[in-house]
């Protein structure tokens, strides 16, 4: 039996396929090779064409089918994970109406501090468990007074992965953890959030109809099956926005548990069983996968726009073709705080950690006699270290014991400048995992669908691979180096 995950990047486009039986990935791929264009009409939007998306999808999956000679009777189900927040609109004939404003768009963000203002703090926090900011409520309220000829077409708004969902199965489906995330739903009425629609004057018409995050969502349809050699008994059994859906694919299900990622954008996301809040809200809370009202599970999700973004920017800008490798190298020969350059790797959208901020990036402190492109690899991957230090420490705040993390050795955490600097700073355990936001949505949907019957069974072959632990002889030049960066961010916020 196999199981098909996608994870919907802002990024790329990765698809894997999961042998159920034996609880390893048979093969994975991503598209396109280079970072996925992300357009920007005017300063601070950021948009992508859900198309794109789908395409992109179709061709990882014909290709990994074929490749891998898996015989269209053995794919059993498919598990979608996506970038959070976006907003994707169709009408009636499920045409797409325009562009979808993505994550680290920061259109409406006076939207949302409006709208926590004016809806009320108290309210807000206590059941959205977030300020409105610039969530997908906030961003349909925004089309709706800017683009109302686009508004008045609207069939319904969805995130990225019902997007992906509704063209496998013709079904426009959502999640609780999926409207949560878009500030839709109050957890004190377990509902759909009648006084943000109210106060947005949105249609709850233009939500989508509420699927458990694991079931049966719908069957492929017989042409898509046909297309991309799936089972026409295929189901669409899981779906969750790319941090929940990370956390999940760690085995981080339980209070007190943490994952992180530290890809484009860089994330720490805990679980707790209580309702809580920010009251700045810097630090975000979602309904996790395996929420319900009974048994909540709330995930605390610290969000960084720039994180390995900026580490990709110095490889095209700097890099001259250099693998990161090589910039890993370059790197390792600069002592801790390179020698007083400091950058703050931000300049992706508005902060949420900063409260909505768009402070840019900044090199600072560059010495022309002294300061060369390794030292400036090194301190763009402390700077992104020192970030995360920053965000936790928020979460610390709110009674938070963190001392292990979780994370899928990807992305910044194949670094070791970056995971010594990350797990000394934080004075956390690092534990390295074989997985990521495909395979984990591959589980997921074998999970839905049935065929595996507990998490316990559907994780018993997730393998650790490395374990980062502090290094006392590095805590205290560590520590110095962080506090300059503090100073110098201090200037900013």
């Amino acid at each position: 039996m196999v199981s098909i995950g996608y994870d919907i990047g802002s990024s790329s486009i990765k698809c894997s396929l999961f042998d159920v039986k034996t609880g390893r990935t048979i093969d994975s791929d991503f598209h396109p090779k280079e970072e996925m264009k992300i357009s920007s009409p005017k300063p601070g939007w950021a948009e992508q064409n859900p198309e794109t998306w789908w395409e992109y999808a179709k061709l990882l999956t014909k290709n990994l089918v074929a490749k891998n000679n898996v015989r269209a009777e053995e794919i059993k189900s498919i598990g979608i994970s996506y970038q959070m927040h976006g907003l994707v609109l169709v009408d009636r004939d499920r045409k797409v109406l325009r562009p979808s404003i993505i994550w680290c768009d920061s259109r409406a963000v006076e939207t949302g501090n409006t709208a926590f203002k004016e809806i009320g703090e108290e309210y807000c926090l206590n059941n959205l468990l977030n300020s409105p900011g610039n969530f997908t409520a906030s961003k349909l309220k925004w089309v709706k007074d800017n683009e109302p000829e686009v508004y008045e077409k609207i069939f319904k708004a969805m995130l990225p992965g019902d997007f992906i969902a509704m063209k496998l199965t013709g079904e426009i489906a959502t999640t609780v953890s999926g409207l949560s995330e878009g500030i839709f739903w109050d957890f004190k009425e377990n509902a759909p959030s009648e006084k943000i629609l109210e106060y947005y004057g949105i249609d709850k018409k233009l939500l989508p109809e509420i699927v458990p995050t694991f079931s049966i969502q719908g069957k492929v349809l017989p042409g898509v099956a046909e297309e991309l050699g799936l089972n026409k008994e295929t189901v669409v059994s899981y779906r969750a926005g790319d941090q929940p859906n990370n956390a999940f694919s760690l085995n981080v299900l339980n209070p007190g548990e943490i994952a992180a990622t530290a890809g484009t954008s860089g994330v720490v996301y805990a679980v707790i069983d209580r309702l809580n809040y920010d009251k700045l809200s810097r630090v975000n809370q979602f309904a996790h996968v395996n929420h319900t009202p009974e048994k909540p599970r709330i995930g605390v999700l610290l969000c960084i726009n720039g994180t390995g973004i900026m580490n990709s920017y110095l490889r095209k800008n700097m890099g001259e073709g250099l693998s990161y490798e090589i910039m890993n190298q370059m790197s390792s020969g600069i002592k801790i705080g390179s020698e007083g350059l400091v950058i703050l790797p931000f300049g992706n959208g508005a902060e949420r950690v900063f409260e909505n901020k768009n402070i840019g990036a900044q090199f600072l402190n560059v010495d022309l006699n002294r300061h060369d492109k390794a030292h400036f690899f090194r301190a763009a991957q402390e700077g992104i270290a020192f970030t995360f230090k920053y965000g936790i420490d928020i979460i610390r705040q709110m009674g938070l014991d963190i001392n292990v993390i979780r994370a899928g050795k990807a992305n910044m955490f194949l670094s070791p400048i970056f995971k010594s600097t990350f797990s000394n700073i934080i004075d956390a355990t690092v534990e390295l995992y074989d997985t990521d936001g495909s395979v984990g949505a591959a589980r997921g949907a074998a999970l839905g669908a049935g065929l595996f019957k507990t998490p316990e069974e559907a994780f018993r072959n997730l393998t650790k691979l490395e374990i980062i632990e502090p290094n006392k002889s590095q805590k205290e030049a560590t520590e110095e180096a962080y506090g300059k960066w503090l100073e110098n961010l201090k200037k900013f916020i």
